[in-house]
Parts: structure tokens; C-alpha cells; sequence
């Protein structure tokens, strides 16, 4: 086998390999920075917005605190003595850090079945029915980040029973995705991206 041709294999061989960008985008405290360094990302939101009715500030901020825009993001690893790694802590996975048994509900209610996890449009659309489905049973309006973000973590039933209310961590964590959604609002009226 010639060199050249050896070498051309190699480079596509090492090519096909990287797979795809599951890194964040820099700058995540401006909406508008995300949204030119992703437009994939804003797009897939705005279609999201218009389908559920999710303002894309909401989905933003969300998924900033769910996965900071990591595609493959995973919670931390559990460990017995400090060293013998016992699992991860959730199923969660993905931009929307979607648990395992919620994202077979959402891909089986919406018939979306080769949805996936670290897919910006299928988290975002995900992002999308779960809320939507929240204001129909919980009556938080679509656009109240904070509380959105409650039942979102707790899941609409333990939202429901309040188990939020005693956990000061989580309510100054949803106090900090309302603030950044009303930031990311004000940041993407300004740019023109609304």
C-alpha cells in the first residue's frame, strides 16, 4: 500500500472517530454569545417555543442549570468509603438532564422514538412537553422560570407536595434560573433574537 493512500486512511480513520461537539459554547453568562456560537441551539428553542409554548429564555436558563450545555452531561458518581464508586447518583443524562423513566414517557407520548438525550432539539423539545404538561397540571405559567425549574427538578408531584419548601439549597438554586432567564430575556431583546 502506498504512503499516500496509507496516510489518507489514516487521517479519515482518526477523522471518523471524533464524534460530535458535546462541549459548551463559551461565555454562558450571554444568551447572545451562546446563541452566534450555537444558532443550532437557538433554533431548535425557538421551534420548541412555538410547539409548547416554553419561552426560549426559560429553556436556556434551564438547561444551564440542568447540564451548563454539555451534551453528555451525567450526574457525579456515589461512593462507599470515599473510593469504591457505586453508581452515578441519578439516570439523568443529557442537555436536560432527563431521567431514564420520564424520557420513555416522552418519547412514547409524543411518538418521538429515536429521541435522543444529547440532541439539543430532542432535549429542548423534551424541555418543551414536560413544561407544557406542568402548566396544564400545575397551573405554573410558562414563562415563571423559577418555578417552572421547582417542579422540574422535583418532578410535578413532589412540586405538588412541597417538597421543595424545605430545601434552602433548591430554592436559592431556582431563585438563580429565574434571575438568569429574566438576564438571558433582557440579553436576547437586546441582540434581536427574540
Amino acid at each position: 500500500m502506498s504512503r499516500i493512500l496509507r496516510a489518507t486512511l489514516l487521517v479519515f480513520l482518526v477523522g471518523s472517530c471524533g464524534g460530535g461537539n458535546n462541549t459548551a459554547p463559551r461565555n454562558l453568562d450571554n444568551a447572545c454569545s451562546i446563541a452566534d456560537q450555537r444558532p443550532k441551539y437557538l433554533k431548535a428553542m425557538k421551534r420548541t417555543e412555538r410547539r409548547w409554548g416554553v419561552p426560549v429564555h426559560v429553556q436556556m436558563a434551564t438547561i444551564y442549570q440542568e447540564s451548563k450545555f454539555v451534551s453528555d452531561a451525567r450526574t457525579p458518581f456515589r461512593y462507599v468509603l470515599g473510593v469504591i464508586p457505586m453508581g452515578r447518583q441519578s439516570s439523568a443524562y443529557g442537555y436536560a438532564q432527563a431521567l431514564d423513566a420520564t424520557w420513555k414517557e416522552y418519547k412514547r407520548e409524543t411518538g418521538r422514538y429515536g429521541a435522543r438525550r444529547d440532541d439539543i432539539e430532542d432535549a429542548t423539545d423534551f424541555m418543551g412537553w414536560y413544561m407544557a404538561q406542568t402548566n396544564e397540571m400545575l397551573g405554573i405559567p410558562l414563562s415563571d422560570a423559577r418555578s417552572q425549574y421547582l417542579a422540574y427538578h422535583e418532578g410535578r408531584s413532589g412540586y405538588a407536595r412541597g417538597s421543595h419548601r424545605s430545601k434552602a439549597w433548591l430554592m436559592r438554586v431556582a431563585n438563580d434560573v429565574g434571575a438568569r432567564a429574566e438576564r438571558y430575556r433582557m440579553q436576547l431583546a437586546s441582540c434581536g433574537k427574540l
